[in-house]
C-alpha cells in the first residue's frame, strides 16, 4: 500500500511564499519519481513539477519555472514544493503523486488527497 499526505497549503498574499510537503508511506519510496500537480477552480488538473527517483533531474511547468522548486529527501520519505513569488493564478488544489517508474516519463499511479493553496491579490 502507498499513501501520500500533502501539507503546507493555506492562504497567502500575492508575492508571498509557501512550502508544500508530501509525506509518503509504503515500500521503495526512493525507487520512484515523484511529482506535483494542481487543479484550479473549474479547470482540469495539470502538471506542475516532477523529480526523478534520486533527485538527479527535475522538470517544472513553464508557468512556474523560476518560482517553484521541487525537491525530495529520500531519508524522510518526503517530497517538497517550494513556492515563491506566488500569483493569484497559482490558486488551486495541489496534489502530490507517485509515478509508476524511476523517471517521470511514466504515468502517476498514486495520488494524495490534495492541499488548498489560495493566493489573494
Amino acid at each position: 500500500q502507498v499513501q501520500l499526505v500533502e501539507s503546507g497549503g493555506g492562504l497567502v498574499q500575492a508575492g508571498g511564499s509557501l512550502r508544500l510537503s508530501c509525506a509518503t508511506s509504503g515500500r521503495s519510496f526512493s525507487g520512484y519519481a515523484m511529482g506535483w500537480f494542481r487543479q484550479p477552480p473549474g479547470k482540469e488538473r495539470d502538471f506542475v513539477a516532477a523529480i526523478t527517483w534520486n533527485g538527479g533531474m527535475t522538470n517544472h511547468a513553464n508557468s512556474v519555472k523560476g518560482r517553484f522548486t521541487i525537491s525530495r529527501d529520500n531519508a524522510k520519505n518526503t517530497v517538497y514544493l517550494q513556492m515563491s513569488s506566488l500569483k493569484p493564478e497559482d490558486t488551486a488544489v495541489y496534489y502530490c503523486a507517485r509515478y509508476s517508474g524511476m523517471y517521470y516519463n511514466s504515468d502517476p499511479d498514486y495520488w494524495g488527497q490534495g492541499t488548498q493553496v489560495t493566493v489573494s491579490s
